[in-house]
């Protein structure tokens, strides 16, 4: 049976279950672990002696905080990360986020309206992590991000997307034509359903799910590989071959 592609009904559900009393995870958790999936995933494709550079692009929400892990394990990986925020989130767990990061010495661009400070980093950029909209995402894009986007769209640079790229539909995938076009994705607890249809190279992570949620949902994910905290999958089958919630 091929892996399920998720609905974002059921993503949220399963993001729920994860965190309630059943699956007892709580959400620092959840995001060192896909954080650091992510992380992994961009070092097995983009090797830092060819694309030291990263620049992390990070939303204001849950996504933001998987990328402000990335940063982190990026920069213990060797790698000299750089962390862009158009809107940092306010939360606590991404405040905290962010101090790991400055303790890690990894610089972030300030805040701005204006797009230059983007256009500065970008020269310096061998490859983008892209963890700005998660599978929440409901468009259309606003300012800061709807000037942004594009920037890094027409970059140039190979772009790591996390979970779902930003600007796709979690179901209709990049429907508008508003979207980044990734080169990599790397998929969080199991693919979505708007990325059915991908064309580069996807990677599965999030190493969380438990026997008794896979089996609940029928998810039949991959194997893992040894300790990995990634998995990459096979070219996208033909639409209609997996089951579709």
């Amino acid at each position: 049976m091929a892996t399920r592609y998720l609905t974002a009904k059921l993503a949220q559900q399963i993001d729920e279950e994860l965190m309630s009393t059943a699956g007892a995870f709580s959400l620092d958790q959840l995001m060192e672990l896909a954080g650091l999936a992510c992380a992994q995933t961009l070092a097995t494709v983009y090797k830092k002696e060819k694309y030291p550079r990263v620049l992390v692009c990070c939303g204001p929400g849950n996504q933001g905080g998987d990328g402000l892990v990335a940063a982190r394990h990026l920069g213990m990986f060797g790698y000299q990360p750089t962390i862009y925020m158009p809107k940092p989130g306010s939360k606590d767990i991404y405040k905290r986020l962010q101090l790991q990061c400055d303790n890690m010495q990894i610089p972030t661009i300030p805040p701005s309206a204006e797009l230059q400070p983007l256009q500065g980093a970008l020269k310096s950029t061998d490859v983008i992590l892209d963890a700005i909209f998660g599978f929440s995402f409901q468009p259309p894009i606003r300012a800061p991000f709807d000037n942004a986007l594009p920037l890094l769209g027409k970059s140039g640079l190979p772009i790591v997307s996390v979970d779902i790229p930003s600007g796709w539909n979690v179901e209709k995938g990049n429907d508008l034509g508003v979207g980044l076009e990734p080169d990599v994705l790397i998929s969080l607890t199991a693919p979505k359903e708007g990325v059915r249809l991908f064309k580069g190279r996807h990677f599965l992570g999030g190493r969380f799910v438990s026997k008794t949620l896979e089996n609940k949902f029928g998810l039949n994910l991959p194997v893992y590989p040894d300790f990995a905290q990634i998995v990459e999958l096979p070219q996208v089958e033909e639409e209609g071959s997996s089951q579709k919630l």
